[in-house]
């Protein structure tokens, strides 16, 4: 390839990467606290935002706190988008336009759930925290997961109303594959409402309460293995609750789930993806989630 050439394309590539830039820099900024509300807003917004979702990997968003160069980066964006019902702690403290602010899970706060009795834990970089207060999982309940999306399509309207058409367009087809899988998951768990089930985390409220889940939770994290008294705890459960499968966040530890099983209870993974998951998206995600609580319920 003669030198002439190479430069030409060297330029090329640069003035492809300074398009890039310069459209990315005319979408208006929206930024999100956790995932569902990121894939909410690509679907809907898609190539007309730019769409930012800044917690890390491997943190869980609710609990995660951030510099403040990205509490800045908040503050400065065109759209914020929050999950509402005590989700991200750091909203407490932090002070943001609130003309910006669109709490997604406004509409049906009055069917919050108030969590009783939650216990104190650590784990992970975030360190101690609670679950006590209000539960926020709000999306775990299919329903209220395509309000939320509801609510960030009026919010994109609002902030590009040119758009408005297009916007309530792709969110028509988004509450379509979340009423889908609420009319699915409500049919597998129809017929054996009593069927009991334990969790391994407090974070599964809205689900239960949505399809009639009989659950009851501990306070376990997939990746450490539960010790003495944990485990005696929950033998004190099985007794008077006699559950043969147990909901876990992420794939429990072999050991953990090999003494599980020999107490006759089997695990199954319902990832509440709060965070960017490895493989696949939000719908696919829940897809394999309804499949998995399926074999609970066979």
């Amino acid at each position: 390839m003669s030198l002439k050439r190479s430069g030409m394309l060297a330029w090329l590539g640069i003035g492809l990467i300074l398009m890039a830039w310069t459209e990315s820099q005319a979408q208006p900024a929206v930024y999100v606290v956790n995932y569902p509300l990121h894939y909410f807003a690509e679907r809907i917004g898609a190539e007309q935002v730019h769409v930012v979702f800044p917690a890390p990997a491997g943190e869980d968003p609710a609990f995660w706190k951030p510099h403040v160069e990205t509490i800045a980066a908040f503050q400065a964006a065109d759209l914020i988008l929050i999950n509402g019902a005590g989700y991200a702690k750091w909203l407490k403290t932090a002070s943001l336009p609130k003309s910006k602010m669109i709490d997604t899970s406004r509409r049906f706060k009055a069917d919050y759930i108030e969590i009783q009795d939650a216990g104190t834990h650590s784990h992970g970089p975030t360190g101690e925290h609670s679950h006590a207060g209000t539960a926020f999982t709000t999306w775990l309940d299919f329903r209220q997961a395509a309000q939320q999306a509801e609510a960030v399509t009026e919010g994109l309207s609002r902030l590009l109303p040119e758009h408005k058409d297009t916007f309530e367009q792709r969110y028509a087809e988004l509450e379509q594959d979340l009423l889908a899988l609420d009319e699915r998951l409500e049919a597998i768990v129809a017929r054996q409402r009593a069927r009991p089930l334990l969790a391994s985390h407090p974070i599964y409220q809205y689900l239960a309460k949505r399809y009639g889940l009989n659950l009851q939770s501990v306070l376990w994290e997939p990746e450490v293995m539960p010790n003495d008294e944990q485990w005696d705890g929950l033998q004190s459960i099985l007794e008077t609750h006699a559950a043969a499968w147990m909901l876990w966040e992420g794939s429990p530890l072999p050991a953990s789930a090999a003494k599980l099983q020999a107490l006759g209870a089997g695990s199954l993974v319902f990832d509440p993806c709060g965070n960017t998951p490895e493989q696949g998206d939000f719908l696919s995600v829940m897809q394999q989630n309804v499949a998995r609580l399926q074999q609970a319920f066979q």
